[in-house]
């Protein structure tokens, strides 16, 4: 049987071979971006061809704008599956049940267009098959959505009246290849040209730049389809096209990325060029450029926009990239699919190693064993070799893209080995990545998703089992740290390692950014918002950024852990050591700057004076003498490290890396035992100093006036999306082992309210349902008249095996409270695994803004080591350094919440201190908290000062 074109395995007919992409030339470039004409059809076949004809009267039709999805424009609804296929799988066939848009767009050519020449029209992109039309001819069709194809259409152009039309269906044979755990998307989402191209103009061209560590020199050569010269006027260059010149140059690096302006001239065309000299290569198990390893610091990168999905305008990728450069990220996978190829013009510019991913994903064959895969179907071969080409011929002239990736996700087959065979031949001054195949047989380096850091180590030391090809291969983890909801937990402890053993040579957290989508009733919308079945939830909110690219505490972490220089030292000795962890760069593009906090407070600040240090260099250098403070002051040094000048991606002054060396421990005033002893009213009140309790509960009522409820003890988090862990995973998530126990709903039986001639003793039991598990509480309370201080003491009863969500006080202000101002971490949250980021000061802000908006609400917000806090007329202080959380709803208000939009603030405010926080991890996809962040229950004891706050 014949299948129609869009469920044939080719990858289409009628497109011009493809070749290297440029943004400018002095050829004529007309833009048919903007307003088409739109008509969705609910399959394939429900409407005939006639709209592509002359005369067509679209008049009924709607408006749509390209690049878009129409999904994402009122028509039909988006589907989010991170490994499932939507449909059945019977490849290459797909439903009936097929949304097929429409397109059309009449045009004029401009008045400048040239009347000689040819004529091209290139489209960037579009979702998941085309058939194209110009003036009535049919061109072609293809397949491969986040590829670029282009047509020759310059004998059917005319000056005025045409009309290009173009059908898109949703669903085709080449939807088997793009299961990339992303929003299914249809539509014309990427640039739609029409490109003059006059006699004698530039075909494809490969600009090939090495540099030689050794002689100091770059050797550029570039071929071309059209003979023609190329000159680099900075290099005195002036060469014919396939011709090598060798001369000395500054390389390119992700650091140091220098560009050469040149020119590619033809008798027809002056294209525009930036040449960046590097050479890629593995030595002795290690990725070099330029001779020297690196570390990649790395994101994968999906394309996304909360309300434009995956058409995303200039600037928006520049935002990125500066996002990017700005938290010390260095490298990026372009996950699973080439980006828009301007992103890589970016890349070249600020400095970012790319690892170009090909548009291939097949993972949803998994769920079957892997039959029918269609990299292992000869079949579809030629649609596997068509996507690495249009990848490597598009982007081959970017320095910053160092390895060419097959795909993801894929299994295993022949159809890769003749990608990597194919890719080898055409370019052979780059590496191949790619994660599925263990056995690394078409591949550079060894590469892994979500190896917890024992295997990582294991690795590193050259203990892992495994064929002996890849024993000698470097490592990268290029996906890890999953960065779903609150987290991820355990940086740190992952980039130690990577410092520590040559071959292990970082990885990219999984992923950028949240890809919710804006909706009027939820905020943002995820997975199964649209009614869509199947769906995978919030799978699809996995990002460092926020949906409005906004970065996350899991992004501000990440910078912090990945710092490119180290900052440590002997705060009480006035020492501080630096390393340069550049592999390419020195300091001399940094300030190092101190200052002195007294409680927290800065009281004088100074440059500190760094000598040069080359890349994995270290200097010592000495504090100035520490300002005089009292005995009783807690005080430290912050060191930063900062730009000394403006760059082209951050403002002078923009910090690059601190550190913060303690000079001197304070303490906590402390509060006289039995200077105050309890006094009985009614019967009912007991009065304490300054505070109120019930007679009968020993619940604390209010201290002044300021009244206070549901004081007692507390164990319950809403579950982040780490502790709620992978579904597919056999074993139960922590988080339902927590519901198991019953820790979300824990009785509180009061034993014994004892009042006493120095204070009050209020002993409870906390127990969940049906266990015979159990909290021994102790609330020991005392007075010196003015202020009020809490002795908690916890001890466990019962066999647990379970770690705690968290261990501390919960109660509410009722009149609810404005401002908080703290001294302890901040500015942000952080848990015990992901502290690096927390800056020790005294911080100031609304209750609103101490929560963090994640796209499905989860346990977020706590301050850590909270020396005091003051919030609602109320002053805390600990010794013990507690956490500290402020909510306008309850923890179960906040568990029950699914999007943003279902909490609504309330009069009260609720506040945590907390002794204890389990740690948050990666278990969404990968390891979950590391043993020394776990939370068990032990004999805890918690101290705490209430009193009034000043003014």
């Amino acid at each position: 049987m014949e299948l129609p074109h869009h469920e044939d395995v080719s990858p289409g007919i009628g497109s011009l071979p493809p070749r290297a992409w440029y943004a400018m030339s002095d050829a004529t470039a007309f833009s048919l971006n903007g307003p088409w004409r739109f008509r969705l059809s609910p399959t394939a076949d429900a409407e005939d061809e006639a709209f592509a004809a002359d005369g067509y009267d679209s008049t009924a039709w709607d408006d749509i704008t390209v690049p878009g999805h129409w999904v994402l424009q009122g028509h039909g609804a988006p589907h989010y599956t991170n490994q499932l296929y939507p449909f059945p799988l019977d490849a290459p066939r797909v439903p009936t049940e097929n949304p097929t848009g429409d397109h059309l767009r009449t045009f004029d050519l401009p008045a400048a267009w040239p009347h000689e020449g040819a004529a091209v029209l290139r489209f960037d992109g579009v979702d998941s098959c085309a058939r194209v039309w110009l003036n009535g001819t049919e061109l072609g069709d293809f397949k491969g959505s986040r590829l670029a194809h282009e047509f020759a259409v310059g004998e059917l152009l005319r000056p005025t009246g045409n009309v290009l039309a173009v059908r898109v269906h949703q669903w085709s044979a080449g939807s088997y290849l793009e299961d990339q755990d992303q929003w299914w998307l249809p539509g014309v989402f990427r640039d739609v040209t029409l490109l003059h191209r006059p006699a004698g103009s530039a075909g494809d061209f490969f600009v090939h730049a090495a540099y030689d560590h050794r002689a100091g020199t770059g050797t550029l050569r570039v071929d071309a389809g059209t003979a023609g010269r190329v000159t680099v006027p900075a290099l005195g260059i002036d060469v014919p096209t396939g011709r090598s010149v060798t001369v000395p140059v500054e390389p390119w690096t992700a650091e140091t990325p220098r560009l050469y302006d040149a020119v590619l001239a033809t008798p027809g065309e002056r294209i525009p060029l930036r040449v960046g000299f590097r050479t890629v290569a593995v030595e002795d198990g290690v990725i070099t450029v330029n001779g020297r390893p690196v570390l990649f610091r790395g994101v994968n990168r999906h394309e996304f926009h909360p309300e434009t999905g995956r058409a995303l305008d200039p600037d928006t990728m520049r935002a990125d990239v500066l996002l990017m450069k700005r938290h010390n990220i260095n490298a990026v996978r372009t996950s699973h699919y080439p980006p828009h190829p301007a992103f890589l013009d970016l890349c070249d510019e600020l400095g970012l190693w790319v690892i170009d991913e090909c548009d291939l994903e097949t993972h949803g064959f998994q769920a079957v064993g892997w039959r029918g895969n269609p990299v292992d179907d000869d079949r579809w071969t030629p649609a596997l070799l068509d996507r690495a080409a249009r990848m490597v011929e598009r982007d081959k002239n970017h320095a910053s893209v160092i390895m060419w990736s097959l795909g993801n996700e894929c299994g295993t087959g022949r159809g890769l080995t003749a990608m990597a065979d194919w890719i080898r031949a055409r370019d052979a001054g780059r590496l191949l990545h790619y994660e599925g195949d263990r056995s690394c047989a078409d591949t550079d380096v060894y590469s892994r998703m979500y190896a917890d850091h024992a295997e990582v180590e294991r690795i590193g030391r050259g203990e892992d089992e495994g064929p002996r090809r890849r024993a000698g291969l470097p490592f990268l983890l290029c996906e890890y740290a999953h960065a779903m909801g609150n987290g991820p937990g355990g940086l740190g402890a992952y980039q130690r390692l990577f410092e520590t053993y040559e071959r292990l040579q970082g990885g990219f957290v999984w992923e950028w950014i949240d890809h919710g989508i804006a909706h009027p009733a939820y905020g943002y919308a995820y997975g199964g918002d649209f009614g869509e079945e199947p769906h995978d939830g919030n799978f699809v909110c996995d990002g460092l950024l926020f949906p409005d690219r906004t970065p996350s505490p899991g992004l501000v972490e990440y910078k912090k852990v990945i710092e490119p220089v180290r900052i440590e030292g002997d705060g009480r000795a006035g020492t501080v050591a630096v390393t340069n962890l550049h592999d390419f760069a020195g300091l001399a593009h940094l300030a190092f700057t101190w200052s002195y906090d007294q409680d927290g407070v800065p009281v004088a600040d100074g440059v500190l004076a760094v000598p040069p240090v080359g890349p994995g260099g270290r200097a010592e250098v000495k504090l100035p003498p520490p300002p005089p403070h009292g005995p009783d002051t807690e005080t430290q040094w912050t060191v930063r490290a900062v730009l000394a000048d403006a760059t082209a991606w951050a403002p002078r002054g923009h910090v690059v890396a601190w550190a913060q060396l303690p000079a001197g421990d304070g303490r906590t005033r402390p509060v006289p035992d039995g200077a105050a002893a309890p006094r009985t009213a009614d019967g009912r009140r007991l009065t304490l100093g300054p505070a109120a309790f019930d007679a009968r509960t020993g619940d604390l009522l209010a201290l002044g006036d300021r009244a206070i409820t549901g004081l007692r003890l507390d164990v319950w988090r809403a579950p982040t999306d780490n502790d709620n862990g992978m579904p597919w995973h056999p074993e139960p998530s922590v988080a339902a082992h927590w519901r198991a126990l019953g820790l979300h709903r824990m009785r509180h039986r009061v034993d014994a309210v004892e009042p006493t001639a120095d204070g009050l003793t209020v002993r409870t039991r906390v127990a969940p349902a049906a266990s015979d598990l159990a909290l021994r509480t102790e609330y020991r309370w005392t007075s010196d008249g003015d202020r009020l201080t809490l002795r908690l003491s916890v001890t466990p009863e019962g066999d647990w095996t379970q770690p705690l969500p968290r261990l501390g006080i919960s109660f509410g202000l009722p009149g609810g409270a404005d401002r908080v101002r703290w001294f302890g971490g901040g500015p942000g949250e952080a848990y015990p695994d992901t502290t690096a980021a927390s800056l020790l000061g005294v911080w100031e802000s609304d209750v609103d803004a101490l929560q963090t908006p994640y796209v499905r609400p989860q346990e977020n917000g706590a301050r850590p080591g909270i020396r005091w806090a003051e919030l609602g007329g109320l002053r805390l202080e600990s010794a013990d350094r507690p956490w500290l959380t402020a909510r306008r709803w309850t923890t179960h208000q906040l568990d029950a919440a699914a999007h943003r939009t279902d909490l609504t603030p309330g009069d009260t405010v609720w506040v945590t201190l907390d002794a204890g926080q389990h740690g948050i991890g990666t278990n969404s996809c990968g390891p979950g908290v590391l043993p020394q962040y776990a939370l068990h229950p032990r004999p805890t004891t918690l101290r705490c000062v209430f009193a009034p706050a000043d003014g």
